[in-house]
Formats: structure tokens, sequence, C-alpha cells
């Protein structure tokens, strides 16, 4: 991703090889890109407008003309200026070569002065953006920056009273460009392990001394990577960033480079030399649990509020049941067809008959068959008769009974 270097470099191409009149004007038919207005209606603004000066501020550049609007370029992934003619910087992510078509078909603002130069912007991922704006340095995004970490990096007390006022991770600091603008992933990894700091240290628990070997970082990696205009391949052999990319195995002086992430980005550090000072850091829980109860990732929050009215959907369900038998929520007894416990006793008791016949064949273990002798002499010793609609079973079976003895007798 292009930062503070690569674009410094493309400012300072521009300001020396494009400064004329424009003549001819192309904008790409892009409207992710192209912003805030047409892209035809931007290309016939640009045409007769002269190229003054080339400005920069973090990784935002503009272009300034002899009258408003300015047009100004925002990098983001893989944006990049070329200049027909002219070696300029390559990206690691860049899509144009020097053998490819002019303009390159990634091309989104193509400009022909007068002078015969001819400039590109090219962006293959179009995640950059193109906008004309009346004031750049009092319109956002750039009115939004922090001071620049190159041309206007605070002095060492500004600087380490600023640090002091954060209490988040010192990597998410540096990133944070309104903050300080320009200090992309690779270049905050790269000074935290030039000054030996973890990254994931408390910015707030910085010593005097820690930003002080901090903010020299920051000036030295900055002026080592633009003294060779943004060129990755001439950095020093002892950065971490030569050997970052190797991610397995990967070491840099003998000592092994780790991966971690903070501030939502992956970040390469050194164990060995950056070690994390002050309170033990809080373990992250993962995906599917958390710790007591809390969790920090607001996923697992949102995820516990959901699991939540399913659990009480159960206890609602089946409610526990005490020692003694009794239920914590409703106190009345359930009727399912059979007998219930009552809160006294343990003595089963006869739920209410329903009308209709008796279900079959519920014989407890212990009871007597129906039918038996046993039956009808129980039955007639409890006085339990139990009386249909013509009179119980057994007092019709002793009259036919005697009216078949009688029948035989005469």
């Amino acid at each position: 991703m292009p930062e503070l270097p690569e674009v410094e470099a493309a400012r300072r191409a521009v300001e020396l090889h494009c400064k004329g009149l424009i003549c001819r004007a192309s904008v790409a038919d892009d409207t992710t890109v192209i912003e805030g207005m047409a892209p035809f209606d931007m290309q016939r603004r640009l045409v007769a407008k002269r190229i003054v000066a080339a400005h920069r501020k973090g990784k935002q550049l503009w272009l300034e003309l002899d009258e408003p609007p300015s047009i100004c370029f925002q990098f983001g992934m893989a944006g990049a200026v070329y200049v027909k003619g002219v070696k300029s910087t390559k990206y690691v992510r860049s899509a144009v070569k020097d053998e490819d078509e002019w303009p390159s078909k990634y091309s989104k603002v193509h400009l022909v002065l007068d002078t015969g130069v001819e400039m590109s912007f090219t962006d293959k991922r179009r995640f950059a953006r193109v906008r004309l704006l009346q004031d750049p340095r009092l319109s956002p995004p750039i009115s939004e920056l922090g001071p620049d970490a190159y041309t206007e990096l605070p002095d060492e007390t500004t600087f380490a009273d600023s640090v002091a006022k954060k209490k988040t991770a010192i990597k998410a600091v540096l990133l944070d460009q309104s903050f300080i603008a320009g200090i992309g992933n690779w270049i905050a990894d790269e000074v935290l392990y030039q000054s030996r700091i973890h990254p994931e240290q408390p910015a707030s628990t910085l010593t005097a001394i820690d930003c002080e070997r901090l903010r020299g970082a920051i000036k030295e990696v900055l002026e080592t990577a633009i003294a060779v205009e943004g060129d990755s391949s001439q950095y020093p052999d002892d950065w971490i960033y030569q050997h970052r990319e190797k991610k397995s195995g990967a070491t840099v002086n003998g000592k092994k480079i780790e991966f971690i992430t903070v501030g939502g980005r992956t970040s390469a550090y050194v164990p060995e030399l950056q070690k994390y000072d002050g309170v033990p850091k809080k373990k992250t829980p993962s995906r599917k649990k958390s710790i007591k109860g809390k969790v920090d990732d607001e996923n697992e929050v949102e995820e516990e509020e959901e699991a939540a009215p399913k659990k009480k959907a159960v206890s609602r369900k089946k409610k526990p049941v005490d020692d003694d038998g009794e239920s914590d929520g409703d106190d009345k007894p359930k009727r399912k067809g059979g007998a219930v416990k009552a809160k006294s006793d343990d003595v089963e008791q006869e739920a209410p008959k329903k009308r209709g016949r008796p279900a079959r064949n519920q014989a407890k273990v212990g009871t007597v068959l129906p039918g038996s002798d046993e039956e009808q002499d129980e039955k007639v010793s409890s006085g339990r008769v139990k009386r249909g609609r013509g009179g119980s079973k057994s007092q019709s079976g002793k009259k036919k009974a005697k009216v078949s003895s009688s029948k035989q007798s005469s």
C-alpha cells in the first residue's frame, strides 16, 4: 500500500515535471473512484487550467491550479502517479509496468500538458478517490488529518504529552490519521521495532524515554525511505520490513518475527526485543467462549444476547424442582391424565376422571386386575362399587347367576 514515502515521491515528480497548462484531460467513467461529480464535469473543469504546485499531507496529494478548485488524490490500496517517460517508484501492488500501454487501462485521470508532458493517476483495485476541492486544507478528508509525520512532527514534549492522553495500544494510536498523518501499517511496525516498543503496549504507559525513542524512530524511518523515493528494495536490510513478507519462520538479525492483530491490522514484531511492560495483557476470549460471563468482542456480546431468550424459554418449559418436590415456579399442579404429587406429602391422589370411556390397559403394579374375584371382593368390602347406566357389572352378574339357578331348580 502506498504510504507517506511513496506519496511524497509522487509529489516531487509532479512538482518537477508537471507544471504547465492542461490541454487535454481524460477522466474514467468510474463513479466509485471519481467522487463528488460526474466524470465528464470533472474533465471539463480541468481543461485550460494551469498546474502551479503539488502539495501533500499524510497520504493525501493535491495539485494546486491557477484558480480553484484543486484536484486531490487519495491513493487507497494501489493508487499511483506516473509521468510518461519519467522513471518512478514501483509500488509492490502497482498495476502499471514500463512495457504496458499508455495510458494504462487502469488510468482514472490522464492529463496532457502544453509542454508535451503526460501524467496519469492509476488504480487497479478501485480503493482510491479523486475529488475536486475548493480549498483542500479546509475540506475533508484533509482538514481532519493530524500533523504530518514528516513535515510537521511535533517536538518531543508535545509528542509525549499527546501520547500520554491515549489509553489504547500504541500501534492503534500511530495508525490514527487524526493523531498523526502519514503513518501506515508497515511504518508503524518499523518504528515500534526500532524503538523496542510492543505494539499492544498502552500508549499512556509509555515513559518519556520511550516517547523520545519512538519520535526519533519516526523521523529516521521516514527520512531514510523518502531519501530513496520510497523504493523498498533500497531499505536497510536490518529493517523488519525486509523480512515480514516471509511470514512463517521469518527472522530479522537472527531473531524470530511473530504476527498478531492490533488495531484491526496484522502486526509484525520481535517478542525478544519488544516486551510488554506494566499491567499484564488481558487474554482475548475465543469466539465461542467468554470469561466469567463477560466478553470483549462486540460480536460475542450480540451472540449472548440472542441466545438469552432461548435459555429462558427452556427454563419456563422445565422448572427446577427442590429436594422436597416443590417447584420454584407455578405452585399449581399440572394435570396430565395421571396421578399428581401433593405438596404436603408424597401420597398419590387420584386425578379427577374425565368424561368418556376410561383409558384401557392402565393398570399399575400392585393393583388388582379388573374382572377378577379379588376385585369384586375388594369393591364390595370398601363400598366403592362403581355403577354404570344399568348398575355395576358385579350386580348384573349375580342376577344372571340367580336366574340361571332358579331355572335349573324349576
